[in-house]
């Protein structure tokens, strides 16, 4: 799975040696639901056998659907197996690698992640890292110390402090996000960060038109800017159900609209079809009204108020100038305390099945923000 791709309509993987480097110390893995990038340390072909143990540990462990806490121990597993090689004479004494996954079901995401490998989503156009460099610059640029422009360039950008293979109580960061159909997500290796900055990597996630293509054009663009490193990249394009939509599109297709069925219509008869149905519905806009609040109430949603999590009764927005929503309160939870992804979907409105549903997931943040000020603890799973 190295200096080589795999792909598929929905989801591709390539690693490239580079420009510069001997050999390709990198891994992928792309067994849907699951996918994983590695960057193998410590030379002499060590980081190699480090990350092909690593993903093919990862890919033996990994819960059978997306669970971030399984997820984790999956890659635990992976960490003992990379020291106990290294003790059994593969490789050699300190090897280690990162390891990034991904488990992706529908618009669901668990991840579990160590080192200074990445995942960002592409989510509604912008594009969103979701996990944290666990290196000495990314503790700098969290700290507030260095810019994210001087990170890139900085002496010590390579000095990663949590990688596998070097401690067997190794943590990974655990959790889930939600996404939406049309998102892209996109994990990589610091051979194409180092390289490539973010905002041209959105450009070419928005713009390839499929992971394909995406993956080839960000490689390009790596090798384009210098290819200092291993470059490996894996696109995953996030929607339903795809055999749902398969169907839909079958059934679309073999139920034609009513001008195609009668081509012999004249436009006359299909004008005063069109404007009976318009006077239908303007009678029917004073009943619609109290219909749509009365469902309005059964119905719930999470929005950010003075930076914390809010629960509002009702749905956003308004229909026919009636309000259909109604503050229930702003609890305690800080959004800064959130993953990325959770906060941009705050900041638009999260869709709930009722006000208690909004309570017990404002409880699930309130986990997800725990554990983000004590990351010793068990990794829980947050939506």
């Amino acid at each position: 799975m190295r200096a080589a791709s795999r792909r598929h309509e929905w989801y591709a993987g390539a690693s490239d040696v580079g420009l510069v480097r001997p050999g390709n110390e990198d891994a992928f893995l792309m067994e849907p639901p699951l996918f994983a990038v590695a960057d193998g340390l410590g030379g002499h072909r060590a980081g190699e056998v480090a990350s092909t143990v690593a993903v093919e540990t990862l890919f033996a462990h990994a819960p059978k659907h997306a669970d971030a806490k399984g997820l984790a121990r999956a890659v635990r597993a992976a960490n003992a197996a990379v020291i106990e090689a290294a003790e059994q004479g593969r490789g050699r004494e300190g090897m280690g690698t990162t390891l990034t996954a991904a488990m992706v079901e529908g618009t669901r995401i668990a991840l579990a992640h160590v080192g200074d490998s990445r995942a960002y989503l592409l989510a509604r156009g912008e594009l969103v890292q979701l996990t944290q460099d666990h290196s000495l610059v990314g503790d700098m640029v969290r700290s507030g110390t260095l810019s994210a422009e001087a990170a890139r360039v900085h002496p010590n950008r390579s000095v990663i402090t949590r990688a596998l293979g070097s401690d067997p109580n190794m943590v990974a960061d655990a959790f889930e996000v939600e996404a939406s159909p049309g998102d892209r997500l996109l994990l990589c290796t610091d051979g194409l960060t180092g390289m490539v900055e973010d905002a041209a990597i959105a450009e070419v996630l928005r713009t390839a038109p499929s992971p394909k293509a995406a993956v080839a054009r960000l490689i390009a663009a790596a090798n384009d800017a210098g290819g200092h490193d291993n470059i490996t990249v894996v696109v995953v394009d996030i929607g339903a159900d795809r055999s749902r939509e398969d169907r839909t599109s079958a059934a679309t297709r073999g139920n034609p609209s009513a001008d195609a069925r009668e081509p012999g219509r004249s436009p006359r008869r299909v004008w005063l079809a069109r404007l009976a149905w318009a006077l239908a519905l303007a009678a029917a806009v004073g009943g619609a009204v109290l219909a749509a609040r009365g469902y309005a109430r059964s119905q719930a949603y999470l929005a950010v108020v003075d930076g914390r999590v809010a629960v509002y009764r009702g749905v956003p927005g308004e229909f026919a100038g009636a309000q259909l929503h109604w503050l229930e309160q702003v609890t305690d939870v800080p959004v800064a305390g959130l993953d990325p992804v959770t906060a941009a979907r705050l900041a638009r409105g999260i869709r709930v099945d009722g006000v208690a549903a909004a309570f017990d997931l404002v409880a699930a943040y309130r986990s997800q923000t725990a554990r983000e000020s004590n990351p010793s603890a068990e990794p829980t799973t947050a939506p």
